[in-house]
């Protein structure tokens, strides 16, 4: 291969837009990226999961948890030998015990647990990869819930972590106005996170995480300003 040929093959995959998803092997991030790569897009999915995650068609697996320093600099470096990146889904969560516990039960070192995987995760990996996205313009979508706005018996854990990622969320997209930082409630979704919150009830009647996509991808397409959105609210664009 002449090296004209490398040439224009390394600048076509340079303008291919791409994106980064984690919590990628199940549940929202799974259907997100299946979506992302039926568009074209290139994916780097990663997940704990790692059987999961290479299940899932068309993407760059790479498995590990997102709250191990080790694994975001390995993301990072993926990241950079790719040489873009559009979109980073901040979409792996952290639940807590369940049954969930009433605060009063709940052990500050789950707290902490929780903390590290639903705030300074999204952070931390936000700041590894931000020249690519600011170079790119692009969009932090970071997966948020109703329960950082409403008081819910059991979930003062996860609900003040994810007001916590709001805060960030609204925080990074002040600092950052050429990026579009969205925090986003999905809703209610028959996914393992959910039952896990639930167990033992039926979930059945909540809809499937494919249904929530078009509304997220409608905020990276369109790239509204800045803030918290829930999906249920969006208007969903004709490229969605």
């Amino acid at each position: 291969m002449s090296k004209q040929n490398t040439a224009s093959k390394q600048n076509t995959a340079s303008e291919q837009n791409t994106a980064l998803v984690t919590g990628a092997s199940a549940g929202l991030g799974r259907a997100v990226a299946r979506e992302l790569v039926n568009r074209g897009w290139r994916v780097i999915g990663t997940a704990r999961r790692a059987d999961r995650l290479r299940e899932v068609a068309g993407i760059v697996a790479l498995p590990g948890d997102v709250a191990d320093p080790a694994h975001r600099a390995e993301i990072a470096a993926a990241v950079r030998e790719l040489g873009r990146l559009d979109l980073l889904m901040n979409n792996a969560s952290r639940l807590g015990p369940s049954p969930l516990p009433k605060l009063t039960d709940l052990d500050p070192a789950e707290l902490a647990r929780i903390a590290e995987t639903n705030i300074v995760a999204p952070l931390a990996l936000t700041q590894a990869v931000l020249p690519w996205l600011r170079a790119s313009h692009g969009v932090v979508l970071n997966v948020s819930s109703d329960a950082a706005v409403a008081a819910y018996e059991g979930w003062g854990g996860y609900g003040s972590s994810k007001a916590g990622l709001d805060q960030l969320s609204a925080v990074l997209g002040v600092e950052e106005p050429d990026l579009g930082v969205y925090a986003v409630d999905p809703g209610d979704m028959r996914t393992e996170m959910h039952q896990a919150a639930f167990p033992g009830e039926d979930i059945s009647d909540r809809p499937e995480p494919e249904t929530v996509v078009p509304a997220l991808l409608t905020l990276v397409d369109t790239k509204p300003p800045s803030g918290r959105y829930v999906a249920a609210e969006i208007a969903v664009g004709a490229n969605a």
